[in-house]
């Protein structure tokens, strides 16, 4: 089959994970870019991408480069296109903008100005236009525009390839899949050792793991994507992909989650029950101060309270409690948590092995590592157990971090006083002093105030930078199967 363009779309942070994953399925010509991977492949490749990628939000299929000023020229230049190639009169279809150009202030407008276009081919050719339809389209178009080099593409996925299909119900504040997979990428852990999340909330952490340590592909789950309605949709290709367990494999340890709600416990069963793992993953109500010491080799990786969209009481002193157990009940083991506030990992009082920038969220925060030993550090690092940093993804925010933490230092012993107080609490990303913050997707700053309202302080004391906004919606039912009937 013809090779061709594609894209996969990810967060910030987990572009290096994605583009591993991408080469192991097959992927030609991988490049990694910012939030996103480029490749290329054929269809089954792109079905491929689709049914077994962990870490991607979307797959995108450009077919349309082309330069333009104004959202006028891009109107005329995809008013000739032959959207016919792609979509009938009798398809609804929605367009994305994802726009970086201060030519064009309005990206909203611009995928109006392409909607204007597709609709008027249609009318200039059979009198009627096609649905506009944003909830549910048959087909959704993106344009992307940088400066002046535009580009159009189909969506393979439909919805966000984050939305497994298994999740029935969340807890508060609950983990997307796709960052949960990736942190899990990033350990290392590959299923030869016991996993254990001590605070699982609705069970997303133990979730992915177990279809990691299965090597069970995440689309499994889902009842449809969006490639399925395009006019060159190959049902027995399709088909072929979605039936093929023959790299699944069987799990011969233990993954545990726990969590000191019972309502959380419950809620991670039916999660767990809808993939199919409820008899692979051991849930119990306990709490992470009742976390007994390991046997054997184990591996925790966990999404503790931030003090943002779930408030804690005594936020530090739970962070307190977590190195205190990792330190007594951990040993031989190793420890991945990700948080936000440098306070909270102070308390834990133990020192990481590796920090790795990561976003939850519009929340820039890092994944820290913790190698428990006992004994000696020196003796312990000059063992065997040697951290292999080359494996782990690196990324030039690191080194800023490193260089404002070194400055606060600086100031704090200046002006004679402790270092970070409570009333100074910082980002982990500080801005150059020439260049504005960072946005996320949705074009919000990252930490930065508005300057007519203080920020609000939890009860922990600590200051949120940014609250992040909406929530995940539990999974919505269907009665729509894909093909399942081949598996047993």
């Amino acid at each position: 089959m013809t090779e061709f363009e594609m894209i996969a779309k990810t967060f910030q942070g987990l572009e290096e994970i994605l583009a591993k994953e991408l080469i192991d399925l097959g992927a030609n010509g991988v490049a990694i870019g910012n939030r996103m991977v480029s490749f290329k492949g054929d269809k089954a490749l792109m079905y491929k991408a689709n049914f077994h990628l962990r870490t991607a939000i979307r797959i995108l299929k450009p077919f349309l480069h082309f330069k333009a000023d104004s959202a006028d020229d891009v109107y005329e230049i995809c008013r000739k296109v032959d959207w016919e190639r792609y979509m009938d009169l009798s398809d609804s279809f929605a367009v994305d903008s994802v726009v970086y150009s201060e030519d064009f202030r309005h990206s909203k407008f611009v995928a109006y100005r392409v909607k204007d276009a597709i609709a008027d081919y249609f009318r200039d050719k059979y009198g009627k236009r096609p649905n506009v339809s944003v909830a549910n389209p048959d087909l959704t178009f993106h344009i992307h525009i940088s400066h002046d080099d535009c580009s159009l593409s189909l969506d393979s996925s439909g919805e966000s390839l984050h939305k497994r299909g298994y999740r029935q119900e969340a807890m508060e504040a609950p983990l997307n899949e796709v960052l949960a997979a990736g942190m899990i990428l990033m350990s290392g852990w590959d299923g030869k050792s016991d996993f254990v999340d001590p605070m699982c909330g609705s069970g997303t952490i133990p979730i992915e793991a177990a279809l990691i340590a299965k090597n069970m592909a995440p689309g499994l789950f889902r009842s449809s994507f969006a490639f399925e309605k395009w006019k060159d949709f190959d049902r027995d290709l399709f088909e072929e992909i979605y039936n093929d367990d023959s790299q699944e494999r069987d799990f011969e340890f233990t993954i545990r989650g726990y969590d000191k709600d019972p309502k959380a416990i419950l809620t991670a069963k039916r999660n767990a029950k809808a993939a199919g793992l409820l008899d692979t993953i051991q849930f119990e109500q306990r709490d992470f101060k009742d976390f007994e010491p390991v046997k054997q080799r184990t591996v925790i990786i966990t999404n503790p309270p931030y003090g943002e969209r779930l408030v804690e009481d005594n936020l530090l002193g739970l962070y307190e409690m977590i190195g205190e157990r990792l330190k007594h009940a951990l040993i031989g083991g190793e420890a991945w948590i990700i948080s936000y506030h440098y306070e909270c990992f102070d308390k834990i009082g133990l020192k990481p092995s590796a920090k790795i920038p990561l976003f939850n969220g519009a929340l820039p925060c890092e994944l820290r590592k913790y190698e428990i030993f006992d004994g000696r550090y020196n003796d312990f690092r000059g063992g065997d157990r040697r951290l292999k940093k080359d494996d782990l993804p690196t990324r030039r925010s690191s080194t800023l971090r490193h260089k404002a933490r070194l400055a606060e230092k600086q100031e704090a012993k200046e002006a004679d006083k402790p270092f970070r107080n409570a009333d100074e609490r910082k980002p982990f990303r500080k801005a150059d002093d020439h260049k504005p913050f960072r946005k996320a997707e949705g074009g919000k700053s990252f930490h930065k105030s508005d300057g007519k309202k203080p920020l609000r302080k939890n009860k922990s004391g600590a200051k949120p930078f940014r609250k992040s906004e909406g929530g995940a919606k539990p999974f919505r039912k269907t009665d729509k199967k894909p093909f399942r009937n081949n598996r047993k």
